[in-house]
């Protein structure tokens, strides 16, 4: 449906300026709950995404008239951090080449390295037509203001091709996902690992029950209002003691998250026998049947606490849940003992000087040829029993 003569591109400062309900409409259906206008709105009004902090607002709209027929959230960037996605090599290669690398125009929910990312488009209209519109909007634009190029990271995988058809060069990198393999509760989870590792988060789980410390799971509308500024206080503290300058969030977007958002949110939290209040907890985002670890942190060092909250108590709501997959957050090797196995995920490029273009396209292969190769070998070590485990395919 629709000519491109027949469409309206704005550039959108704020995406405060979009009507939620006519955002919403195109982010809603999606998997990914990070791209609604709640999540990303929060992110600018809270003030953890700001043009000071290195992140500038640039979302691209399409029109209709007065309907919004297609959005993409994008950040003008100064900066490589917030990204999950390392790519100080090639800033450093555009660097040594008298390039300028930044800024650059990024495609991505801030702070999110979870896989989803898209444009969002309206159903009743044509997709090719409108992707070419915006991918044609991005080249002009940066064109014109001298951006050195455009990056979409974290890919919803079902779009990343459409992009590559258009010019977009696709970088592999990979992700510890956690996937529910029908699965009726804890023990069939344990049941899929080796004698020793079963052992072994056995044992884990005991030293956090003997801490005196009981776990309980507080999802949406059962989450207090007291609780949100707690969660700050705990990812803040972690922040501090093990990430330096990465707290991104400020105390506003945890407080903020009450009561629109709160719906979407699971915070598996620990106490002890006489508190009311946490001594450590987890903090989660679930959507349909995605659920995604996102922080954590704890006042005090209990043995195990960290295992227990950020992936066995998860694991084990999210099967009573029926939720069939678990992302648990970036990087950690140790999630690989726990059954997350690496999954690829892709970032797309595209740089606007024709010397980076030509090395990109050179090297690219021989790069995700070596990250599948790490991939493979990560989930070749995976501690899961050699012998197969065949469980009742009619049990959720």
């Amino acid at each position: 449906m629709g000519s491109s003569s027949q469409y309206t591109v704005r550039w959108q400062e704020q995406i405060k300026n979009v009507p939620q309900s006519q955002w919403d409409a195109l982010a809603l259906p999606l998997q990914t709950p990070f791209l609604e206008w709640d999540w990303l709105n929060n992110l600018e009004q809270s003030g953890s995404v700001t043009p000071r902090r290195g992140w500038q607002p640039c979302h691209l709209t399409i029109w209709q008239n007065r309907n919004l027929v297609a959005a993409a959230p994008l950040y003008l960037k100064g900066h490589s951090y917030g990204e999950f996605v390392f790519d100080h090599q090639w800033a450093n290669l555009a660097y040594h080449l008298g390039i300028n690398y930044y800024p650059k125009l990024l495609g991505m929910t801030p702070f999110t390295p979870a896989v989803g990312y898209r444009f969002l488009i309206d159903p009743d209209h044509d997709e090719t037509v409108l992707t070419e519109i915006m991918v044609n909007a991005i080249d002009e634009f940066c064109q014109e203001q001298g951006i050195a190029g455009c990056h979409f990271l974290f890919v919803d995988p079902n779009w990343k091709s459409q992009l590559e058809q258009l010019g977009f060069c696709s970088w592999q990198h990979h992700s510890y996902i956690w996937e529910n393999a029908n699965l009726s509760n804890f023990d069939d989870y344990l049941k899929l690992f080796n004698a020793n590792q079963r052992r072994n988060i056995k044992r884990e789980r005991k030293k956090v029950e003997k801490a005196g410390l009981e776990m309980k799971v507080h999802a949406g509308e059962e989450i207090p209002h007291w609780m949100f500024p707690v969660i700050y206080q705990f990812y803040s503290n972690t922040c501090d003691q093990f990430f330096g300058m990465s707290k991104y969030l400020t105390r506003k977007f945890f407080e903020q998250l009450y009561p629109n958002y709160a719906k979407r949110v699971v915070v598996f939290a620990a106490y002890e026998d006489d508190s009311n209040r946490p001594v450590g907890l987890s903090f989660c985002i679930r959507k349909g049947d995605n659920l995604y670890g996102r922080y954590w942190g704890c006042f005090e060092e209990y043995d195990c606490l960290h295992f227990e909250a950020c992936y066995y108590k998860p694991i084990e709501w999210a099967i009573k849940q029926g939720i069939q997959m678990f992302d648990p957050g970036a990087g950690g090797s140790h999630k690989r003992r726990r059954g997350f196995s690496a999954k690829p995920n892709y970032s797309l490029h595209r740089f606007y000087h024709p010397k980076m273009s030509q090395i990109l396209n050179a090297y690219i292969d021989e790069i995700n040829e070596m990250e599948q190769a790490e991939i493979d070998a990560i989930n070749q070590d995976l501690p899961f029993t050699k012998k197969e485990i065949t469980l009742d395919p009619n049990r959720v």
